[in-house]
């Protein structure tokens, strides 16, 4: 399996509405989407995060499937799904792997490229 053949992408959101800048609370949503462009079905078995804040504080956070699933992928098919994180800042970035298993029960990893977490108009 090549991991080159799975594409992941992010999109980000600011949700002022649960965010308490006076408290260094900075609540963030960010939408994942997985591609299986390999002609392999494949399936996520768990993610690995590292998550940081422009005041160089770092978080990794672990787990078993993303938001309680192992999402199973036939070739050509996608899956998407929202989470959160919380920062101590304005800005911050995500990135980290996922850890599928192929056809032959062989488990790979598939990067989660970096992205950006910011209040809207912060950045130039």
């Amino acid at each position: 399996m090549n991991p080159a053949d799975i594409r992941v992408t992010a999109e980000t959101f600011y949700i002022a509405a649960q965010s308490v800048p006076d408290e260094h609370k900075y609540v963030f949503a960010y939408s994942i989407q997985i591609e299986n462009k390999s002609t392999e079905t494949i399936q996520l078995l768990r993610r690995h995060w590292l998550i940081s804040d422009a005041n160089g504080k770092q978080v990794e956070v672990d787990g078993e499937g993303v938001v309680g699933e192992q999402p199973v992928l036939a070739p050509n098919e996608s899956y998407s799904y929202t989470s959160g994180a919380i920062l101590e800042t304005p800005v911050g970035t995500m990135q980290g792997h996922y850890i599928m298993l192929d056809k032959n029960q062989q488990e790979f990893q598939v990067a989660i490229p970096l992205f950006r977490l910011a209040l809207p108009n912060i950045l130039h």
